[in-house]
Order: C-alpha cells, then structure tokens, then sequence
C-alpha cells in the first residue's frame, strides 16, 4: 500500500470575522458529504487487501499492516447501519485516531482505519457556519454527528469521530456477534430436543 498524502496541518488563525476556523477532511459516503477534523487525519492510502478476522461485527471489515501496525478498518458505511461499502476504484482509508472514552486512559489515544466511497479535500469551516445536529431526518445516530458545516449552498456532516469509532462499543459489538452464532446454535439444539 502506498500513501496517497499526508496530513497535519495546524489549526488556522480567527478569520476576518473573528471567529476561529477549522480544516476538516470532506469525503463522500454512500452519497452524502461527510467531513472530520483535518488534526484527527493521520493519512490517506490507496483500499488494499485486507486480512479479515473471524466473528467480528459486518462493519469490522479487517485489519491492515501499516509499517509494522497492525490495525483495524472500519466500513463507515456499515457502521451507520447502511450496506457494506462496495469497493470501487476510488474507495480508500483513512487512518485516523481516537481519543479512548475510559476515565483511566484519558491521554491513550488509538489509530484506527476508515474505508470512504472516496475523499474530497480538505475545507475551512468557521465556527460559525457550523449549526448543530438536527433531532431529525438524519440516517446516522445523533450522538455520532458533531455539527453540520456550511459550505456555500450544502452542508456535510461533521462526524464525532470518537462516538463512531468508540473502541468499547464496538468491542461489544464484537462480543455481542461472537456469541450470536452460539446463541442460534443453542436454540437449534433446545427446539430440536422438543
């Protein structure tokens, strides 16, 4: 796998209004814009094989060698919900990192892996082009949606990051699908003992 580009530009500087602004990396996703923090980006690289593991949740879709890392790669579009990615000529991974939600780890922090349908640029956003979540019409989580930002007449969504990707939850997640299987198998038994 090779890198496309790398990433780690600083916050900007308060804008003419005053009001500090933000890079955010905009990538599209079953056809919807989304975006994160540009300073959450640790690189881009081309989709390559993925060595799958077995009884993880449909959204782990494996783990990647990164120069010695092994690390995960999360179908976003899984994640939500949706139809796992499709893997076209422009799907790729972003590696990004996250911040744990465990009280005892509040510095640790991890890298993890995205597949996007594909990545747009990087904009700027004010804060005050950002508005927040809506309650409703929005076909991901609540809690995984930070803002949604401005840019001319659409707006793209601004991901938590550090909800889509809670390393707890999907580790549940994971624990819940490896069960799944034993539970089914234990019914299978029980009702062919009736």
């Amino acid at each position: 796998m090779s890198a496309l580009t790398q990433t780690a530009p600083a916050r900007l500087q308060a804008g003419e209004s005053g009001e500090t602004s933000r890079q955010y990396l905009a990538f599209m996703l079953g056809g919807e814009l989304y975006a994160v923090e540009i300073l959450r980006i640790k690189e881009i690289i081309e989709y390559g094989a993925l060595t799958t593991v077995p009884m993880m949740p449909s959204f782990v879709r494996g783990v990647i060698n990164l120069r010695g890392s092994v690390l995960p790669v999360i179908d976003l579009q899984a994640r939500f919900g949706r139809a796992p990615t499709q893997v076209a000529k422009r799907t790729c991974i972003v590696i990004v990192e996250i911040h744990s939600d465990a009280e005892d780890a509040a510095s640790q922090s991890q890298t993890i892996g995205v597949m996007v349908d594909a990545v747009n640029e990087v904009v700027e956003i004010n804060a005050n082009q950002i508005e927040p979540p809506p309650s409703f019409g929005v076909k991901i989580r609540p809690d995984f949606i930070a803002g949604m930002g401005k840019l001319g007449k659409q707006f793209v969504i601004l991901l938590e990051l550090d909800k889509v990707l809670s390393v707890d939850e999907m580790a549940s997640l994971a624990v819940q699908s490896a069960s799944a299987p034993a539970a089914e198998q234990a019914l299978l038994e029980r009702n062919a003992g009736d």
